[in-house]
């Protein structure tokens, strides 16, 4: 298929600049897969469409404050923006400083920069001042122009207080409250971007559906930046899918067999637990996440196995769901890989009239905009 074809025009004012409050008062389009129905309705309402013995899950990952500002020791600005840990970084030779001997913990940043000469080499001293200096040094360039950088003292003892919430590009409106950014299930710290599509739970509405039996389980993927970029290929097929770290505990996995047999749905809160689901859907059969699966695969008794590691599952048309049942999900980027999957989940005739329409009511779109329950 062709990059083109999952192309899109959408009015700059419907890109959502603030969250909504409350979370659940979002408006909510429910595409319904059997029908092709569409219908306009509010968070709120979610839970009409769950039942009793159905399984939701939540990709638990938490948003760090991934932005840092700095001074060369030369002068000059630098503005860096952490991406990943890079523990292999450490066994680097560092032209005309010192050899970093490899150690396990704790772990260089893979990261993109902002400024002039920043050579491997090249120390940053971070701003604002704190009690003692913090030192980031220049390790080496990435292939895709990223730096790996070494911090001391390491940036967990520290990020929390010195970094600033990251946004997406699209969005220019300063966040009044950083945890707005967060879903209120988020735990592990990792990500560089929401998983937007669990931004309007409520822990009330989360407590509501315990009590009516639908369960909650929750993975982890830390989101990276290239979530936000559109595939520059022509053919989608040539498209070189980004890796994320993901885990699907084994509980969580045994919680999703358990559904799955006993006749629950599975119900995956955002595109990034469909993509650790179907990857663990793999692996139950035997095949890397990456690998093209023979048709009529099934095991009976395990839809998922429990994992960890770097996912480069790229789900498009074609693509044969194992894990999920129903998704909730937010509007998303032309020409991006999570329009891609949602069109695979849904088809793309489905998923195009639902975008069409959404435009047409005026939904708000992207990381802070309204939500889509495709059934």
């Amino acid at each position: 298929m062709k990059t083109s074809e999952f192309d899109y025009v959408l009015p700059p004012e419907l890109i959502a600049q603030t969250p909504v409050e409350p979370r659940d008062a979002s408006r909510l389009l429910v595409v319904d897969r059997a029908t092709g129905s569409l219908a306009h309705r509010t968070f709120a309402d979610i839970p009409e469409y769950l039942r009793p013995g159905d399984l939701l899950v939540g990709n638990n990952s938490r948003v760090i404050p991934a932005r840092l500002h700095g001074i060369k020791e030369t002068g000059g600005a630098v503005e860096i923006f952490l991406l990943r840990p890079h523990s292999t970084a450490h066994a680097v030779e560092v032209p005309g400083a010192y050899r970093i001997t490899p150690r396990a913990e704790p772990p260089a940043w893979e990261c993109l920069v902002g400024g002039k000469g920043l050579r491997p080499g090249v120390r940053v001293h971070l701003q604002p001042p704190k009690s003692h200096d913090i030192i980031a040094t220049i390790l080496a360039e990435t292939e895709t122009g990223g730096r790996i950088i070494d911090f001391d003292p390491p940036v967990d003892e520290w990020l929390w207080d010195m970094g600033e919430t990251p946004l997406p590009p699209y969005i220019h409106e300063p966040l009044s409250d950083a945890e707005r950014y967060q879903t209120v299930y988020s735990r592990i710290e990792g990500s560089v971007a929401s998983s937007t599509a669990g931004l309007h739970f409520t822990p009330e509405m989360l407590i509501a559906l315990r009590e009516r039996n639908v369960r909650f389980a929750t993975v982890t993927l830390h989101i990276g930046l290239d979530t936000f970029k559109p595939v520059q290929v022509e053919n989608i097929e040539d498209h070189q899918i980004h890796r994320e770290w993901a885990e699907l505990p084994a509980d969580t996995a045994r919680t999703v067999n358990e559904t799955r047999l006993n006749g629950g749905r599975v119900i995956a809160i955002g595109t990034t637990v469909v993509r650790t689901l179907e990857s663990g859907a793999k692996i139950a059969l035997g095949f890397r996440p990456c690998d093209d699966i023979p048709e009529g695969s099934v095991c009976a008794w395990q839809t998922v196995a429990a994992f960890a590691g770097e996912t480069d599952l790229f789900i498009r048309p074609g693509h044969r769901f194992r894990a999920v049942d129903v998704m909730i999900t937010n509007f998303h980027l032309p020409r991006s890989t999570l329009l891609m999957l949602v069109s695979a989940f849904a088809g793309k005739d489905l998923i195009d009239r639902a975008y069409a329409e959404a435009i047409r009511e005026r939904y708000r779109f992207y990381s802070f905009g309204d939500a889509m329950a495709i059934l």
